[in-house]
């Protein structure tokens, strides 16, 4: 019998499981997630205000176009584009937050890669001249 077939559901799970790259993607899914809370906190509670504020208090969720009136025994048939609206919106500002955060990220990143070959040519031992 082949050794994964010796092997219980169970025991092959534990394997699975404890291993490194598996706890490290939980981890990043985690990190991630809450990652994702803040930046739409910051969206959401920044920036659509002073966006709203900028553009007269308006809400885009209230435009639609009305198709048919509201009666006394039917709801509106309308076609709400302003909550598309809102959602692109939404989209455009989370996407220009996360960019803003890799790019200080990279920058950060690039300066201390600089500052560490820096750091060795200057513990390299120089080329005599003859």
């Amino acid at each position: 019998m082949a050794d994964k077939e010796k092997k219980g559901f169970i025991e092959e799970f534990k394997t699975f499981i404890s291993r490194g790259s598996v706890i490290d993607m939980a981890v990043g899914i985690i990190v991630g997630g809450m990652f994702t809370n803040v930046v739409n906190s910051f969206v959401n509670d920044i920036l659509n205000p002073l966006l709203g504020f900028l553009i007269g208090n308006m809400d885009f969720t209230d435009l639609r176009i009305v198709l048919k009136a509201a009666t006394g025994t039917t709801a509106e048939v309308a076609i709400r584009y302003g909550s598309l609206l809102q959602a692109i919106i939404q989209f455009l500002l989370t996407a220009l937050v996360l960019f803003s955060i890799i790019r200080v990220m990279n920058d950060l990143k690039d300066a201390q890669e600089k500052a560490k070959k820096a750091k060795e040519a200057q513990n390299m031992p120089c080329e005599e001249t003859k």
